[in-house]
């Protein structure tokens, strides 16, 4: 990712430091201060939940301790759509103000309305959701002309002196050639793109379309032989990453990499997987059994790829072993050839639902806290 040097010498000056001190770091901060959105894609599972969860919100003063609490130097915030948090310029200015690099994203259905609230700056991006062409992203999202809205919003942005980039997941209908065609017009627009497959939440609407991990592999070696390597985009991903999801490196997850800190509290053990909820990331850090997570070892992460638990792994590779990551970012990624062994998943523990009884006791809480807040929400559900 082509950062400001500004932001660029924080984050590496973050990453080395740690990694000399040993031990678990976040690289970046997950916040949803918001569960609620204005879209309801059939692949997502961070909506499900009742008014009275979707009407609660992280504060500014909350949303800046998560920051202070976790250290990371940058925080992609998420939801839910941020644009609806009314405070949301003020958390954003918050965290710049404290040299934290922000990835504001969005489905860009309302930045036309909000953007005059923000600021362009060397510490700010405007993450886009776009899942490839017009044609995947309006069916991705279910509802026909966020695509234009979305693309429209991108050149507003950039016009505004914004640096944008773009979040892109796909799927197992995703045609290689469909999707090389949409990266090639992001190139042209000099946007880059954070590209993952989709993470299989056992809550989203449609459950049919989710890659596991041989169909994830072979997709991508699809798609990056058509762009030379890769080379012909401008992705956000390390190379290390995009060369993992060819199936060209054999990675465990990192999943402190990118903490969580949602409407709930800090969620363990990762932004994908919700197995309950503490107060403090020292408790998160502290006391979750790490080792009851990842591929292989519990069925929920069996056929995960996502970026959010693996772009840690390639980021200390990178830092390890340097000359790897310029060998593949010069090379190209490998699109032929043996793939590298995988993770056996024969002995993963099998899942378990907790989703049910996480909702029950947050609606207690709300009922205790805001019983007037609580009786509106039940009232109109």
């Amino acid at each position: 990712m082509s950062l400001p040097l500004g932001p660029a010498l924080r984050i590496a000056g973050h990453a080395i430091s740690s990694q000399i001190k040993g031990g678990k770091y976040p690289l970046v901060l997950m916040l949803e201060p918001l569960l609620r959105c204005n879209l309801a894609c059939p692949g997502c599972g961070k909506i499900d939940y009742p008014d009275a969860i979707l009407n609660r919100r992280l504060s500014v003063e909350e949303c800046m301790a998560a920051i202070e609490e976790s250290g990371a130097p940058a925080v992609s915030i998420a939801g839910g759509e941020p644009l609806l948090h009314r405070d949301m310029p003020k958390i954003v200015e918050g965290y710049i103000a404290r040299k934290k690099f922000v990835i504001l994203c969005t489905n860009a259905l309302l930045l036309k309305k909000k953007i005059n609230d923000y600021k362009p700056s060397s510490y700010f991006t405007w993450s886009i959701h776009l899942d490839g062409d017009k044609a995947m992203h309006d069916k991705a999202v279910d509802q026909e002309g966020t695509y234009d809205v979305a693309l429209e919003a991108i050149h507003l942005a950039k016009s505004k002196g914004f640096r944008v980039q773009v979040n892109c997941t796909v799927f197992n209908d995703a045609k290689p050639d469909q999707l090389a065609k949409f990266l090639d017009l992001m190139a042209s627009l000099d946007v880059e793109v954070t590209i993952s497959p989709g993470y299989a939440y056992e809550r989203a609407a449609d459950q049919e379309h989710f890659l596991n991990r041989e169909k994830t592999k072979n997709l991508f070696r699809d798609l990056l032989r058509k762009g030379n390597g890769g080379k012909a985009w401008k992705f956000t991903n390390s190379p290390l990453f995009l060369d993992f999801l060819a199936g060209n490196r054999s990675y465990e997850c990192t999943p402190w990499s990118m903490p969580l800190r949602t409407v709930f509290g800090w969620q363990k053990p990762c932004y994908l997987v919700g197995e309950g909820y503490v107060e403090t990331f020292a408790e998160l850090m502290e006391g979750t059994d790490w080792d009851q997570y990842g591929v292989g070892k519990y069925e929920k992460c069996s056929n995960c790829m996502v970026h959010c638990g693996f772009e840690g792994t390639a980021a200390k590779e990178g830092l390890t072993r340097p000359w790897e990551f310029i060998k593949v970012g010069m090379q190209g990624i490998r699109t032929e050839g043996p793939m590298a062994p995988d993770i056996d998943l024969s002995n993963a523990r099998k899942a378990v639902d907790v989703h049910a009884t996480q909702v029950e006791q947050e609606l207690e809480k709300i009922k205790i806290a805001d019983p007037e807040g609580y009786a509106r929400a039940t009232r109109a559900a």
